[in-house]
């Protein structure tokens, strides 16, 4: 397990278990100091159990960015119940490290096997991670993000932006 993933884990072990979020190490990596946007997902047989993250840096360094989102995707995905002390053996993590946003003139310059993207319609804003199972094509891909951030799937003056990520699991 990549230690951004037992990163994730340890934080949401500690959260489910005792209600303690971890602090910042004082010899934290060079590596861990950066910031980013950052996606936490966790599985349980291979199902989403949880996904929750921030496509812009909201913390002081990827450390706590990767704490807070790993402890969001485990409690506050409103999708799902609380992940409860007895499912944490059961769970994968995987963590998505977001390069920063790029906008796009043209859908020519969008790939779902290599870009997640942002959609955005005044204040309504959705986000879909790159490489996910289904979406195959940027029409799937853009219509996906539409639903999530409620925009109408019919309109089409919407602004997107696409993003690499750094997957470790």
């Amino acid at each position: 397990m990549h230690p951004y993933a037992k990163l994730a884990k340890s934080a949401v072990e500690e959260y489910v278990r005792n209600g303690l979020i971890l602090k910042v190490p004082a010899d934290i990596s060079q590596d861990m100091k950066r910031r980013a946007g950052v996606f936490i997902c966790l599985k349980s047989g291979g199902q989403l159990r949880g996904c929750i993250g921030t496509f812009q840096p909201c913390r002081n360094n990827l450390y706590e960015e990767i704490v807070r989102n790993a402890i969001s995707a485990s409690t506050e995905d409103p999708r799902f119940s609380p992940v409860t002390p007895r499912e944490l053996d059961d769970l994968a993590y995987t963590v998505d490290i977001l390069s920063e946003p790029e906008k796009i003139s043209d859908l020519s310059e969008l790939n779902p096997g290599k870009y997640g993207i942002i959609v955005s319609k005044g204040s309504r804003r959705g986000l879909l991670l790159p490489d996910l199972e289904g979406v195959d094509t940027v029409e799937q891909q853009i219509e996906i993000t539409k639903m999530k951030a409620g925009i109408d799937p019919l309109e089409s003056d919407i602004v997107i932006h696409k993003f690499l990520v750094e997957r470790y699991v």
